[in-house]
């Protein structure tokens, strides 16, 4: 089906979303509650400007970043465009920076709204006369590798998982984990799903035995995004982790410090009413240590008036001060790595970041790395939030307007959507009769509450409650009729099913459980350029495209 393709959006605003977040809806209304949590609206274009006046880069560091991301990116064969963007880069550009887990075969449909809005962004504050660039950091220093060996494709109006079997050590960063021959394999089954198309060669060209997760996300990746210039960064690569070693050393040496900022700023974030993204205790290193080839977390405690490090592997528990530590940092930073409240701030040290874009988890995040950044690196770079929609293809919308639904119906769930679409389908004599009940037993219970009002006042309340009991009666027989409809009607079963698997699969939004290669391989990369088209940088809106 790739080729020519069109869409059309709807807004739904994220207050209608189920398990949206207060922290998140007030943000995006840059409530009075949440400023002290962010320094910028998730306005982008009124304090881009401003912001870029802000950015402080070393030209050494520049140089030194900017060496490696051409070494990265022409490794993955990049495009002229993207190396293009490099070299802006090193010439003084600033960065819009996005990025996402390294989810097999390019990771859910959200992970390229990411990339998309950064291009946007990008392009917004070129248009302001503020040059910069996207780029996507690829998170492969994280180490749940059952996050991302896995996609979700839909086959027959169902979802489908597939995983690779790839391992590493336990708790190795994904970048450890080498592809073996079972991918061929898995490349062959997705083509099965997806069909012959360009992006089942870019799967076989990508997904080959020896990559890793993060080199095959880039490859797949670097090809999709190569019109727009977007910047690829593998956040394993050695000489990243010493440019970023001041962080490091920073991260141990005002161990105590964050810990007490972060501890505050959770206080202030539940005595606003809000969530904390991150449990943060009185022991807590935002530093994870290689050990064993694992990524190990460490622990701090006091120890007389100096400080103590704990780093328990499999193999060993270490205790080491503060001085050996550091020494250990110094050394050899690539055997450490920042954690998710630390990992901003080495972001934004490596990179010119004018603003990050994510999504409501992210959001919550930086409210309490605000506290880091203050702490290590003086100004709190801002987010914007990323672009947020579900995709409605045409089978799915003919299916939402024969029921008479909408996405709102379908965030209940297939159960509940289930009930919905029997109740729309109950035979249409039964239904009137139902109807005609209705409207007669309002009528009659008007007429006798008339009559009663003039022989005993006292007796209209009786009436009303006793009015409310038949009505309940009648809605319940209603229900059980309609519920004998759904068991009887299978075909309505499955329709609600389909909706549910579509649209909210998992009974989550769309975007964050199927695979964005799915919808890449079905309308080609015209889809990506629409979506492109569709994005609007000052609309938050969750959006309902029909394709």
């Amino acid at each position: 089906m790739s080729g020519e393709v069109s869409v059309k959006a709807q807004c739904l605003p994220f207050g209608q979303i189920p398990h949206t977040t207060r922290l998140f809806t007030d943000f995006l209304a840059y409530s009075p509650a949440v400023q002290q949590f962010y320094p910028r609206s998730s306005s982008f274009r009124e304090w881009m400007q401003e912001e870029a006046s802000q950015i402080k880069y070393e030209p050494s560091r520049r140089q030194r970043v900017a060496d490696v991301l051409m070494r990265q990116n022409k490794s993955w064969n990049a495009s002229a465009q993207t190396l293009a963007s490099v070299e802006r880069l090193r010439n003084g550009a600033a960065a819009v920076v996005t990025g996402q887990q390294v989810g097999l075969f390019g990771g859910p449909m959200f992970a390229i709204y990411k990339a998309l809005t950064a291009v946007k962004l990008a392009e917004e504050a070129r248009a302001a006369g503020v040059d910069a660039v996207p780029i996507f950091w690829l998170a492969t220093s994280d180490h749940d590798l059952e996050e991302v060996n896995h996609v979700s494709l839909l086959a027959d109006g169902k979802l489908q998982t597939l995983a690779t079997p790839s391992h590493g050590v336990a708790g190795a960063p994904v970048s450890e984990v080498r592809l073996g021959e079972e991918i061929l394999l898995l490349v062959e089954l997705a083509a099965k799903t997806l069909g012959d198309c360009d992006v089942t060669r870019l799967l076989r060209e990508a997904y080959r035995p020896g990559e890793t997760l993060g080199t095959a996300f880039a490859r797949l990746y670097a090809r999709w995004f190569a019109e727009w210039g977007v910047v690829l960064l593998d956040a394993s690569d050695r000489e990243l982790h010493r440019v970023a070693e001041p962080v490091y050393l920073a991260a141990v040496e005002r161990a105590a410090e964050l810990d007490d900022a972060l501890l505050d700023r959770g206080k202030a974030l539940e005595a606003a009413g809000y969530h904390q993204q991150v449990k943060v205790t009185a022991s807590s290193v935002l530093l994870f240590a290689l050990r064993d080839r694992a990524r190990t977390a460490m622990q701090r405690r006091a120890n007389g008036a100096a400080a103590e490090f704990i780093i328990e592997s499999e193999s060993r528990t270490e205790k080491v001060s503060q001085s050996e530590l550091l020494e250990q940092v110094a050394a050899s930073p690539e055997f450490f790595s920042p954690n998710v409240l630390l990992r901003p701030v080495v972001q934004d040290y490596l990179l010119p970041t004018l603003a990050y874009t994510g999504g409501a988890a992210e959001t919550a995040y930086f409210a309490q790395v605000g506290a880091v950044y203050e702490v290590l690196a003086g100004r709190v770079t801002p987010i914007v939030p990323r672009f947020s929609a579900t995709l409605v293809e045409p089978k799915i919308q003919r299916l939402l307007e024969r029921h008479g639904v909408s996405m709102l119906d379908v965030f209940g769930g297939a159960d509940a959507l289930r009930q919905k679409l029997a109740e729309r389908n109950l035979p249409q004599s039964l239904q009137a009769a139902f109807d005609t009940m209705n409207k007669s037993l309002d009528s009659n219970l008007a007429t006798i509450r008339e009559k009663l009002e003039l022989l005993d006042r006292t007796l209209v309340d009786a009436a009303q409650t006793a009015g409310s009991k038949m009505h309940h009666q009648l809605e319940r027989l209603y229900t059980q009729a309609a519920r004998a409809e759904a068991q009887k009607g299978e075909l309505v079963g499955r329709h609600a099913e389909m909706l549910a698997q579509a649209l909210y699969p998992n009974k989550g939004l769309q975007e964050r459980e199927i695979g964005g290669v799915y919808f890449v391989a079905r309308y080609g990369a015209e889809l990506l350029h629409q979506i492109h088209d569709t994005i609007r940088t000052d609309c938050h809106d969750h959006q309902v495209l029909e394709l």
